[in-house]
């Protein structure tokens, strides 16, 4: 047997910490959404775990691989696989591209070696690995709480025409985290009028919903952060905000055209105009 899997990236609408946990995680509310920039990864029979990929990165430091072998520890599985990764995502970026290639491995193997688990086990497995692969596993827009193992599917028919913009810098998740200063005055969050407001391309409430917590350290350190953000706002976007822990910034457009003409004025920049997955 033999076949490819798309691992997509994402975005989060919001990101809200609540508090650092005892384990050393944080506590989020975070609406996240995938979009239309995908990693692919090929499986196929293999009698051990090989993992082919152009990164440069050991194999045992890699979340694919990873999820390969606790899968075959804890299925018990005799036999192996030969997994080909092809990145397109960016890496420590805020798009979860690590943790969505591990979530397709998860469900790629499952149908592989014929384990036969549902979709909750392969998401317990998931929030093993890391916090967002669960996310990965559940669906394409979903409200994720606790360090990422909380995951509500939300629904919306609505696609969103965005450009993704990224500076010539990477921006460790552990680093952001940790340059993160809890405010005295909490926001306060509305899942369902999120949606609504979404549903129906309510610009004007959505700038009041769309905030990174973690947005404000990451600028302390990388001003470029900021400064795309503004020139995402200055040439056509409707809203613009830092994706996860950064680097990436995504700009919300009208149109699909829209986002692509603001593209054209990033210099050199990393970009990619994409369209939510609903």
């Amino acid at each position: 047997m033999k076949f490819s899997i798309q691992a997509s990236a994402k975005i989060n609408w919001f990101l809200l910490i609540k508090g650092k946990r005892p384990d050393g995680y944080h506590d989020i509310v975070s609406p996240m959404q995938c979009v239309s920039l995908f990693d692919v990864l090929a499986f196929e029979d293999a009698p051990e775990i090989e993992l082919v990929s152009d990164l440069d990165l050991p194999a045992g430091e890699n979340l694919v691989y990873k999820a390969a072998v606790m899968l075959k520890r804890s299925a018990s599985y005799s036999g192996g696989a030969k997994i080909v990764l092809e990145k397109n995502i960016p890496l420590a970026a805020g798009l979860g591209g690590g943790s969505s290639d591990a979530a397709q491995t998860l469900i790629g193997l499952n149908r592989l070696w014929g384990l036969g688990m549902g979709e909750e086990e392969l998401m317990a497995y998931g929030a093993r690995i890391g916090s967002d692969v669960p996310f990965f596993i559940g669906g394409h827009f979903s409200v994720v709480e606790g360090r990422g193992e909380i995951v509500n599917r939300l629904k919306t028919e609505v696609p969103m025409d965005m450009l993704l913009v990224k500076p010539d810098i990477a921006v460790p998740a552990s680093w952001a985290y940790g340059k993160y200063v809890a405010e005295l005055t909490k926001k306060s969050v509305d899942i369902k009028l999120f949606c609504h407001a979404l549903e129906r391309k309510d610009f004007t409430s959505l700038r009041q919903m769309v905030f990174n917590d973690l947005e404000k350290g990451v600028v302390e350190r990388y001003r470029v952060v900021a400064d795309i953000k503004e020139m995402l706002l200055e040439n056509g976007a409707e809203i613009a905000s830092m994706s996860g822990s950064g680097s990436v910034v995504f700009g919300v457009f009208n149109t699909e055209e829209e986002a692509r003409q603001a593209s054209r004025l990033m210099g050199d920049y990393w970009c990619r105009v994409v369209k939510t997955l609903v």
